[in-house]
């Protein structure tokens, strides 16, 4: 029945994630956090939970951007020049995870769940600058419709705020596109469908440079992460393939909703606890 519940788990959690650009780390980590409270999980700590999250969104950020590469979709070049901050500020966060005992992780996540939340509330209601060239890395890209769009960013500052992301999915194993994908949008002046495939791309070394720090540190559970991959790959697979069908906003309505739930349950184990 455990094993069901992770492959589940992995599912919900990688559909959503790839769907909308997120990473899926930010439903498996409080997911494995509650099971820490079921008999026979009980061995699941924070570091573990993060660990393994990273790890099994190596598998998540690789199958979206195989189908998002399909789509066309993906900036290489912005996300290769991304992962130059994103991959230190990866393997930091990792290390400074170990610092943190349970109820310290439960308060800074569940503020940063609920951060999330309000990113989500204003990414639809917040629009873009115009763009003014600059220099930096100026893009374009033809959509399937034959429509052109031009973005670019800043170099220092790209490198800057992915580091910080980085740093941050380190920390908390979320992968970091909850922060990245809003601001390539609103900052960078990125088509939301390309910030979305980017993000995933990202997500993908990111997630393996972090892992493999994690690994070394002994925080991935190889059997839960067993449980999970084939899930991940499923539910990434899936979030790609609506991404294209559907309109995403009751999606985000509903994990707006379940964020806020999530986030403050953890802040009150944090303080209580």
């Amino acid at each position: 029945m455990e094993w069901i519940v992770l492959l589940l788990i992995g599912i919900a959690a990688s559909s959503l994630g790839s769907l909308i650009g997120l990473g899926g780390g930010i439903i498996v980590v409080p997911a494995l956090l509650y099971l820490a409270a079921v008999p026979g999980f009980a061995h699941i700590t924070p570091q573990v939970a993060v660990g393994t999250s990273l790890f099994t969104m190596i598998f998540t950020g690789l199958s979206s951007t195989l189908a998002y590469m399909k789509h066309k979709t993906v900036d290489y070049k912005s996300g290769l020049l991304f992962l130059i901050g994103s991959g230190p500020g990866s393997i930091l966060g990792a290390w400074v995870t170990e610092s943190l005992d349970l109820h310290s992780f439960n308060l800074f996540f569940g503020i940063f769940i609920l951060l999330v939340s309000v990113v989500l509330t204003l990414k639809n209601k917040l629009k873009p600058l115009p763009f003014r060239k600059e220099k930096g890395v100026v893009r374009t890209f033809t959509d399937n419709t034959g429509q052109t769009f031009e973005f670019g960013f800043n170099l220092v500052a790209g490198i800057t705020i992915s580091f910080i992301v980085g740093f941050i999915s380190g920390v908390f194993g979320v992968g970091g596109g909850s922060l990245m994908v809003p601001t390539m949008i609103l900052v960078f002046f990125f088509p939301p469908h390309v910030a979305v495939a980017t993000s995933m791309f990202m997500i993908f070394p990111t997630s393996i440079i972090s892992s493999i720090t994690h690994i070394t540190l002994g925080n991935v559970n190889w059997l839960l992460a067993l449980a999970l991959v084939p899930g991940a790959w499923i539910g990434a697979n899936i979030g790609v393939y609506l991404n294209s069908k559907l309109k995403s906003k009751t999606i985000v309505l509903l994990l707006r909703t379940i964020l806020v739930v999530v986030g403050i349950r953890l802040i009150y184990q944090g303080i209580t606890g």
